[in-house]
């Protein structure tokens, strides 16, 4: 193992895709994603890391010049966010669509308008069916351990799909945290050389992306969605190679506290460190709450979040995002769908919390719970509970 340091995560995370051996990083800064490229640009100018720095013209031509360079064979690269994102968003359907795997560092942040530069999950909720792969982490190791593990996941050729890795804007992009460096040994072992499924060469001249006439299309979109939810069993295998190698092990839904639990409360990123605070408390009143920690978004792991929470009673889903005129926010939403035919389902309430960097404490997140189970036809409230 490397060593371990304090350092901010955006840097580390600049240095886990240096360590990957990227050929291509394109970007364009925006906050509070800027200091992860910036880094990688000095690492390149330094030669520290031997890659095409391309500084382009705005985030559309960022995600055009990693289509471009991942069809071409190289290992790519690149992070934006909110606006940054909406702005890619015609090419990011394109990525996956066209099978290009490449890693995307997203440090969610608020879409405007009003103009904020904080963090929520209404970036990321813009792209959901993007047909990416999608994980949100927790902390900066999480961050520091998902830059690797998303290279080896993406250029599986049983995959050959983009990855997503879902970073809290300020909340944790740019705080300082004791990190485990891997050695460049490590990353060589656990990620193999990029060998692509499909190559474009000058020499023999391939059609990628080609207009799809109807009778074609929906066989097409099937077969993307069949492929995202073939990647689940590389994801888990990716992650078991990775605890092997550091001990540390992820899964796509993490469990804290749960035991005997009658009320759960699920939440993704940072927010789930609050939330933990929260349940500490509310077990040391004798509550019996207990945490579901969702760390894969997309493929949804459709088993894995039913096993958590259909022995509960209570189910207290804390949304980043609003979803405009609909009756609950875009993740409550969906663990609604899933549990919608079982016989067994908690009782499910949305909060919609934490919107544009609001602060979220855990005497907030047990407010909330205690509303929703007392009031369960209470009306809709951004920063409150909808049931």
């Amino acid at each position: 193992m490397g060593r371990k340091v304090g350092i901010e995560v955006s840097i580390a995370a600049a240095e886990a895709v240096g360590l990957c051996d990227v050929d291509v990083v394109a970007a364009y800064p925006i906050t509070p994603q800027t200091h992860v490229v910036e880094h990688l640009s000095e690492l390149c100018a330094s030669g520290e890391l031997d890659a095409e720095f391309v500084p382009v013209e705005s985030e559309h031509s960022a995600m055009s010049v990693c289509c471009g360079s991942s069809a071409a064979g190289a290992r790519t690269f690149t992070a934006t966010a909110a606006q940054g994102l909406a702005l890619m968003s015609e090419i990011v359907f394109i990525a996956s669509s066209m099978r290009l795997p490449m890693v995307m560092f997203l440090a969610n942040r608020a879409l405007s308008s009003p103009l904020s530069i904080w963090n929520d999950h209404s970036d990321t909720m813009m792209v959901r069916d993007s047909g990416w792969i999608q994980v949100f982490c927790e902390n900066g190791q999480e961050v520091y351990d998902s830059i690797f593990h998303s290279f080896r996941v993406a250029e599986d050729p049983k995959v050959s799909l983009p990855v997503m890795i879902n970073v809290d804007g300020f909340n944790l992009t740019h705080v300082i945290e004791p990190i485990e460096f891997w050695t460049k040994e490590m990353a060589q072992k656990y990620i193999p050389p990029f060998k692509p499924l499909y190559k474009l060469y000058p020499d023999k001249v391939v059609t990628m992306g080609a207009f799809g006439m109807p009778e074609i299309y929906a066989e097409a979109k099937m077969s993307q969605d069949q492929a995202l939810w073939n990647s689940y069993p590389v994801i888990k295998q990716a992650w078991d190679e990775l605890a092997a190698l550091t001990g540390r092990k992820y899964s796509p839904v993490e469990l804290y506290k749960t035991e005997e639990a009658e009320t759960l409360i699920l939440g993704m990123g940072t927010i789930c460190e609050t939330a933990s605070l929260a349940v500490d408390k509310m077990r040391e009143q004798g509550k019996k709450v207990g945490l579901v920690k969702l760390r894969l978004w997309r493929p949804l792991p459709v088993d894995d979040i039913k096993n958590a929470i259909s022995g509960a009673k209570n189910l207290l889903v804390l949304d980043r995002a609003v979803s405009f005129g609909a009756a609950n926010g875009p993740v409550t939403t969906e663990i609604q769908s899933i549990m919608y035919h079982e016989k067994e389902r908690p009782n499910i309430y949305n909060v919609i919390a934490g919107l544009g960097g609001r602060d979220v404490t855990p005497e907030d997140i047990i407010k909330m719970l205690e509303t929703a189970l007392a009031n369960k036809n209470q009306g809709y409230n951004i920063h409150g509970v909808r049931g």
